[in-house]
């Protein structure tokens, strides 16, 4: 097996800075020792709320919030629409053990960047961190086979227009096939910085906050082939 230390490793030398949404303390605990213990990775906040989460965001700035759906008080679905309008930049993955069609649908729409359940192995779950913070959208393979049935089951409208240059809608489509920034620059041959440029102008004309909104209204209008 790949050591957890191997695997996560960044050429880079860049730290993630991670936040834990989880009211079940000794998960709560458990990530953020695996976080803080794995070179590349930093716990800035672990919290048992969203209320208290949404309170530190804007003081720790994380990368990444590692967040459960089932919590007190605010649920993890609506603080992930409050977050993604204050901070839209912002990488959330649900990690949770619900994995029925509402809430999949309900989170990705909220801008969730992923879904995870909760038996995921520690070292691909950090795997799935750092895919995210790629441009990734990562998601456990039960979700994921639920989600692309889900779409093949959603009538989609007569014509929908959303005024997408041919080099943005090139771009979607290869977001759409599970590129992430980086392979989708070396792909279209152009920079990191340029692509985060062209899929923030996509997000725009398509009204979302995330890779996982853009590609759910890509599937359902069909706007790519």
């Amino acid at each position: 097996m790949i050591a957890i230390k191997e695997l996560m490793t960044d050429a880079t030398g860049r730290v993630i800075r991670t936040m834990i949404v989880e009211d079940q303390r000794d998960l709560r605990e458990g990530l953020s020792t695996l976080v803080n213990f794995t070179p590349g990775f930093t716990c800035v906040g672990s919290f048992r709320s969203m209320e208290e989460c949404i309170a530190r965001v804007k003081h720790d700035q994380p990368d990444v919030i590692l967040s459960d759906i089932g919590l007190p008080g605010i649920s993890g679905i609506e603080g992930i629409r409050i977050l993604k309008d204050q901070y839209p930049d912002l990488i959330i993955l649900v990690l949770t053990v619900y994995d029925d069609n509402e809430k999949i649908f309900d989170a990705l729409c909220a801008g969730a960047s992923g879904y995870l359940l909760k038996q995921t192995e520690p070292a691909e779950l950090l795997k799935c961190v750092r895919e995210a913070v790629d441009g990734g959208a990562p998601m456990s393979p039960e979700v994921a086979a639920r989600v692309i049935k889900l779409f093949r089951e959603v009538r989609p409208p007569e014509k929908v227009d959303y005024d997408l240059t041919p080099h943005e809608t090139r771009l979607l489509k290869l977001l759409v096939e599970g590129h992430n920034y980086v392979t989708a620059s070396e792909k279209l041959n152009i920079s990191y910085n340029t692509i985060k440029f062209h899929v923030r102008n996509i997000y725009d004309k398509l009204q979302v906050h995330s890779k996982s909104e853009a590609v759910a209204i890509a599937m359902r209008d069909r706007l790519v082939s």
